[in-house]
């Protein structure tokens, strides 16, 4: 009789140690220019993020995060796994013959969504071959509102939504349904998100918010940069994310879920955040610290405890590495990335520098490059910055070889920098000629698309 207690311990014990390591559901969400300094969790003194601070609070908040400068460079990298020196064509295009996440996800098993923003062109059949089931796109096939009144491409079909909707709630709207329809298997949701990327517009929680608005027109307005709005938009973006998270608890899901959060670039320029008692200007485009330094926290119950703080470095192509080391895939070869899988088990993860290849629209001769860790950063021009205690890099180190940096830091650096630069050397003659092909064909494509 003694036994029986410890028998039905074991099995207990079995079916819970199975049922938290089983591979969990994962949602990526990445939100479109908003840097660190934007939220309430890493010391915004101006804006409240409850939903991303609950996440962090429930998972861990990595202190030094970056992405690329500028959206489709960051989208590229999440999508390959890859520096952009190696793979970047040019501004809104995603190389047609490269294997992304959705692809790797998909063949781990995994259901796979996608919804939000693409800007990534490949028409219809892009989110398709690139691996994605499941799609509810902004700027697939054109740019009409993302806002008010949105027109949307979903899975296969055009959409206008011209009853008063707010784009970002048709956009999670679709998500919620995806995650319902497929609660009985493991999903993959990659979340680009509309906001908060201007026009910068009233939010359907503010007092100033029009439902007429944009009713009437093809195409997105442009304009729409003030300030005014910013703080709604950031409201908004939060909110969304809530609406997500909300969804994962009422389905019995959030647990084994692992919930991804972090933003594709620094914010807008002509908005000025007061963060951690001074003034914070914006950096989208630029690539300094203002211009990648992004939120990113991780949250998984079932895999990891909350109220984590790290310090380990993350770039945009550790993410497909981490999603497919989750879901129990094969890490394909040839990536940049290191998965943060051992940092969700408490383990040790190497990884002692980022690079950073960017030139907006892929033109080769114009690229930066940098490598870079959590304080120091080098230039291939040779510059050197200290972005702790010199943010706005105005205080180039390189000349004084006494600095304590020349001891460690800048020996590595330096060589991860040629490393890559190297590789860049070889692959830049490759990757302007892809260039070349592509913008042919775009023209070609732009010049049909008239005549009919």
């Amino acid at each position: 009789m003694r036994l029986l207690p410890f028998f039905v311990t074991l099995v207990i014990c079995g079916w819970v140690c199975a049922d938290t390591t089983k591979h969990p559901n994962i949602v990526l969400i990445m939100a479109d220019d908003i840097g660190y300094e934007c939220l309430s969790c890493y010391g915004s003194e101006m804006y409240s993020t409850p939903n991303i601070d609950k996440l962090a609070d429930s998972g861990i908040r990595f202190n030094h995060a970056h992405s690329q400068p500028i959206c489709t460079p960051s989208r590229v990298q999440i999508m390959t796994g890859i520096y952009n020196n190696r793979n970047y064509v040019k501004f809104g295009v995603l190389d047609p013959e490269v294997k992304t996440i959705g692809n790797y996800m998909k063949n781990a098993g995994y259901k796979t969504c996608i919804a939000g923003k693409w800007q990534l062109a490949g028409g219809f059949e892009g989110p398709v071959k690139f691996g994605f089931e499941k799609y509810c796109l902004w700027q697939l096939t054109r740019r009409p509102s993302r806002y008010p009144n949105p027109g949307l491409e979903i899975d296969g079909v055009t959409k206008d939504f011209k009853d008063g909707s707010f784009g970002p709630d048709v956009v999670v709207d679709y998500i919620q349904n995806f995650i319902t329809e497929n609660k009985d298997d493991p999903f993959f949701v990659y979340y680009p998100m509309i906001a908060p990327h201007w026009p910068f517009v009233p939010t359907p929680d503010h007092p100033d918010w029009d439902p007429m608005m944009w009713r009437d027109t093809t195409n997105e307005p442009g304009g729409y940069k003030d300030q005014k709005y910013w703080e709604a938009m950031v409201r908004y973006t939060d909110k969304m994310v809530g609406r997500v998270v909300d969804h994962l608890e009422k389905t019995g899901l959030r647990d084994n879920t692992l919930v991804i959060w972090t933003g594709d670039n620094g914010t807008y320029t002509g908005v000025t955040s007061q963060f951690q008692g001074e003034k914070y200007v914006g950096g989208k485009g630029s690539p300094k610290d203002a211009g990648t330094h992004v939120g990113f926290v991780a949250s998984c119950p079932a895999l990891f405890e909350g109220g984590q703080v790290r310090d380990d470095l993350v770039d945009f192509s550790d993410l497909l590495p981490t999603v497919v080391d989750i879901a129990g895939g094969e890490i394909p070869d040839g990536l940049d990335g290191t998965s943060l899988a051992p940092v969700f088990r408490g383990e040790e993860r190497k990884k002692d520098y980022i690079y950073c290849w960017y030139e907006r629209d892929g033109q080769r001769h114009k690229a930066s490059q940098h490598t870079r860790n959590q304080r120091y950063k080098l230039y291939s021009n040779g510059k050197l910055f200290d972005t702790i205690n010199d943010r706005l890099e105005k205080n180039d180190l390189s000349a004084n070889q006494d600095h304590e940096v020349f001891q460690n830091d800048y020996p590595l650096l330096k060589a991860a920098l040629d490393k890559h630069t190297a590789i860049t050397s070889k692959m830049d003659p490759v990757q302007a000629e892809k260039r070349k092909v592509l913008t042919r064909g775009t023209k070609k494509q732009a010049k049909k698309k008239k005549k009919e």
